[in-house]
């Protein structure tokens, strides 16, 4: 059985991954619009700093938020400055540490599925007078949104497992940051804490094996929607 407590770190888990891909996916599909379509200078460049959270250790990642949105930082002193709020210690920045990491996840499953489009589709639609908002929002993003869908998913459940840059970034605070991962290492370093690492660990599990099923079943949806389409 659960306790309260464990109820209450599933629902902040849970809370801090939604926030994270919903605040994520527009820049998410911005970048992968601009890696799939654009021809730019620097877009190499682009593609690697984009990927990097994938790379680099996540206490790096959770370093440099530090430095950006802390009270001296360009984004924190803004924050600070505008709208008297800050980030450091907050569910909120939880969210934001938890969405950098899962960004290359969500960048890569929606720029597989623009790439996949049929650009004569696009340029019948053109051809038919429509002009390229139109064609962006009726042909362009609807055949792009299982790869959306697949990347929204993929991006919660890699929040849902976040840990290094979460911690690193805004500690450990019961009820505001204590996330799922990082209730386990809480758990880990109490004396008689298995009991609450197994159930939070088969909890992780859970959730994260049925965002995984839930991505494949979708993609395996897409393409064969798309293979239908095309036959």
């Amino acid at each position: 059985m659960l306790s309260p407590d464990d109820w209450a770190i599933i629902g902040l888990s849970m809370k801090v991954s939604l926030a994270a891909v919903i605040a994520t996916l527009p820049f998410a599909f911005l970048f992968a619009w601009l890696l799939a379509r654009g021809r730019f200078p620097g877009k190499l460049l682009l593609d690697g700093l984009v990927h990097l959270p994938l790379v680099v250790p996540p206490v790096v990642v959770g370093w440099l938020l530090l430095l950006a949105f802390g009270p001296q930082g360009p984004v924190g002193g803004l924050l600070r400055d505008w709208f008297g709020v800050s980030v450091l210690f907050r569910w909120t920045g939880a969210a934001i540490a938890a969405g950098v990491m899962a960004l290359p996840l969500m960048v890569r499953a929606i720029r597989l599925s623009i790439e996949a489009i049929d650009h004569r589709l696009e340029a019948a639609a053109r051809t038919l007078g429509a002009n390229r908002w139109h064609v962006f929002l009726t042909v362009t993003l609807p055949l792009s949104l299982p790869g959306i869908v697949t990347g929204a998913v993929l991006g919660f459940a890699r929040s849902l497992g976040e840990f290094g840059a979460t911690i690193t970034f805004v500690s450990n605070i019961p009820g505001e940051t204590r996330t799922l991962p990082i209730a386990i290492y809480s758990a880990l370093q109490t004396p008689g804490g298995d009991s609450a690492v197994f159930r939070l660990a088969v909890i992780s599990v859970l959730l994260s094996l049925a965002a995984l099923v839930a991505s494949e079943a979708m993609a395996r949806r897409a393409l064969t929607g798309r293979s239908g389409h095309v036959l």
